[in-house]
This record gives C-alpha cells, structure tokens and sequence, in this order.
C-alpha cells in the first residue's frame, strides 16, 4: 500500500495538464456533419468530434487548396500531432435534454434555362449528353463528387454540448463548426483539477476518440460510434492509468492520433 501512494504521488507531479476546463457549446445555427449516408438522406450524429473542434478552436489550420502529394489524404497527423502537451479537447457529447434535430430538403440541381439527367452527372448543355443517344460511339461521363439532391438531418438551433478543454490556450466567444461553417457560442462553465489515478480497472462517462487514446490500454467493453474521420467510443471500461477530471474519469495521456507522427 505505501508503494501505491508514492506511486500515486509521483504521477501526479508530471501531470501534463494540472487542470481542465468544463465547455458548453451552445448552437446559435444549425450544425451539419455528413456523419451517415443513407440513400439520399445525410445524417449527422448526436455529437461533435473533436478533431473538428480542434480546428475551429484555431488550434490548427489546413491549407485552403491542398496540391501535390497531399490532394485527397487528409492531414491531420501534421496539423494535430505538434499539439501533444500542449492542448487536447475530448468529443463534445449532448447534454441531457439539450439535443434536437431539424430535417431539411436541399436541391444543387443547375438553374440553367436548359439540363437533363444523365449517368453519374446532370448535363447542362445538349453537347454533353452520352453520344449514344445520338446513334455514335457510347460516352461516359465523369462522375460528380457531390449530391445533387437529397435530405440532411442537422443539429437544431439551441442543442447544447459539454465538452473537457486541456491546455491554457484561449478559447473565442464564438466558433464556426461543420459543413456549413455555422456558428457556435463557447461558455466556459469552470475549471476542474485533474487528479493522477494509478493503473486499474474504470468506466469512462465521457466520449472518446478512438485513434486517440494511448497504446498500453487494454479495451473491454464500449459503444462504437462510426464516423468520418475517426470513430468515438462511449461508455468505456478500460485497465490502465487515468485521469479524475471533477466527476469524469477517462483514460490517461489523451493526445490526438495518439501522439503519432508516421502517415
């Protein structure tokens, strides 16, 4: 037992962040993540990923056009991992009762005086139709690499997140988060001490990145939420070291991408 307290004593010393900050967004727009696609229907999910809070917080940023070898990969082992030490910011889950959503149709259809439907694509000029309705050899158009007609379910104006902050980096009044850059109000409800816990056996309340979570962990039992860029787990039961955050406890030593810098 007193090897438990020493031990206990020590971590607690190199905690990288000392204290934490508990986060409610408040969404003053409707916010839209493609989370699922079903048929013609885009969905998004009950939560916001912190990968895409990290960015909108400023924390990082991605070029406006990418070029060269990183067209069509995405970069978050860049612009994320320098963050290690410095910042983290877990998925921002529902508070109770503070969850709605709103369905609405939307149309990219060209409004052009002349189009038609063909494969893949809408034609807006009759020189663009398939040849082969024109007896000559068959064409095939490239496809589009977005919908053109459909359904989104958003998150409805006035839903509310919570969500842990680490680090000592300034946080705006306002953020800008999803497809549609909608906006966002930050309030910083107060500041929590973390406390060192030694290795053992614990079930995590809050929402957890899956990438993002240390190589030493031994997994249990959890929710897996599947979306787009990293997976969340939920109602985690983990062995391992962890962090007592006010009344949440979560695993220890929480980086993005887990800490990694190899693609």
């Amino acid at each position: 037992m007193p090897q438990l307290e020493l031990s206990f004593t020590s971590s607690d010393t190199n905690l990288p962040f000392p204290t934490a900050r508990l986060v409610e967004l408040w969404c003053a727009e409707p916010v839209f993540f493609a989370s699922r696609e079903l048929s013609d229907t885009y969905y998004t999910e009950g939560m916001i990923g912190n990968y895409a809070l990290a960015y909108a917080l400023g924390w990082a940023r991605s070029p406006y056009r990418l070029t060269g070898k990183d067209t069509g990969r995405p970069r978050y082992l860049e612009d994320l991992t320098p963050l290690a030490e410095k910042c983290y910011i877990l998925p921002a889950y529902p508070v109770e009762g503070g969850l709605s959503f709103r369905f609405e149709r939307f149309n990219a259809l060209s409004d052009s005086y002349w189009y038609a439907m063909t494969n893949n694509r809408v034609a807006t000029a009759r020189e663009d139709l398939p040849l082969k309705r024109t007896g000559k050899k068959p064409n095939t158009f490239r496809p589009s690499n977005f919908p053109q007609t459909g359904r989104l379910r958003m998150i409805e104006r006035g839903s509310r997140f919570q969500t842990l902050v680490f680090g000592n980096r300034e946080l705006p009044e306002y953020i800008r988060v999803g497809k549609f850059t909608s906006k966002v109000r930050v309030d910083v409800l107060r500041e929590l001490t973390v406390t060192q816990l030694p290795v053992g056996d614990y079930c995590c309340n809050v929402y957890l990145s899956a990438a993002d979570l240390p190589n030493n962990l031994e997994l249990f039992t959890f929710d897996l939420i599947s979306i787009p860029p990293v997976s969340l787990l939920k109602n985690l039961r983990f062995h391992g070291e962890a962090w007592k955050v006010g009344d949440f406890t979560l695993p220890a030593n929480l980086k993005f991408c887990g800490g990694r810098t190899d693609e």
